[in-house]
């Protein structure tokens, strides 16, 4: 059969995606409602958990069907190809993780806040995460070679374009005027405000300890990612 390639599990894969992307973006346009009603903590809790228990699950079900359905390429013996997926997935968590800059604030120790910033890497783009997202598929794509990573790929992806609108308006709402200015004066193609004189890239921005942690993370994944994915193994999805 023509497309006895195209395994359940794509399907599967992009339910998963579909349902986070439910659950994640939903709650967080609940969440102005919702702080006011059961306050910023308890909320913060309860979208860590929903988040989490689709996450985690995805993730596991995700490392061990990675190369199902049609191999479209297979690049992982040619020299050098290591090296640029390991460098540009170091790049996107530059980008994925501005957020733990406030860890406090996730783990709810602080009060969480929606924080409207216009330094640092929002100089490059204002949408860091869709982009390192972006980059982060492009980098994996190429390793894995799979239709099922290109059905993955282009689920993240849709989920985090869909994010720049739902964000852009979340933060319209909230604060109006303020969010027009900073709208006007950054952009979502990275660069593009540098590049048309609104931003001026201020590289002592970039010399903070959170990103010292950022860096860390990524070295204690690549040292646990075959780890992980031998513990993913383990489990029968």
């Amino acid at each position: 059969m023509a497309f006895d390639w195209l395994t359940s599990s794509h399907f599967i894969m992009f339910g998963w995606l579909v349902g986070f992307a439910i659950a994640h973006s939903g709650l967080a346009s609940l969440r102005m409602v919702a702080e006011k009603r059961i306050g910023a903590r308890l909320y913060r809790v309860i979208f860590a958990l929903v988040s989490l228990s689709i996450a985690v699950p995805m993730l596991i079900y995700f490392f061990n069907h990675r190369y199902d359905g049609l191999q479209l390429w297979n690049v992982q013996g040619v020299p050098g190809v290591s090296t640029i997926v390991w460098i540009l997935s170091a790049i996107s968590f530059l980008f994925l993780y501005p957020a733990t800059f406030n860890l406090l604030e996730i783990a709810a120790i602080q009060k969480p806040q929606v924080h409207l910033y216009e330094t640092g890497i929002i100089r490059i783009t204002r949408h860091p995460q869709m982009v390192g997202q972006i980059i982060w598929c492009v980098a994996h794509t190429l390793w894995v070679g799979s239709s099922f990573m290109v059905v993955t790929s282009i689920g993240l992806i849709l989920h985090h374009l869909f994010g720049v609108w739902n964000g852009d308006r979340r933060l319209t709402a909230r604060y109006g005027e303020a969010f027009a200015a900073v709208k006007a004066r950054t952009s979502i193609v990275p660069f593009a405000a540098i590049v048309q004189g609104k931003q001026t890239l201020e590289l002592k921005e970039f010399l903070r300890v959170a990103y010292v942690g950022v860096g860390a993370f990524t070295l204690l994944f690549w040292w646990l990612h075959p780890i992980v994915i031998r513990a993913s193994g383990n489990v029968g999805w």
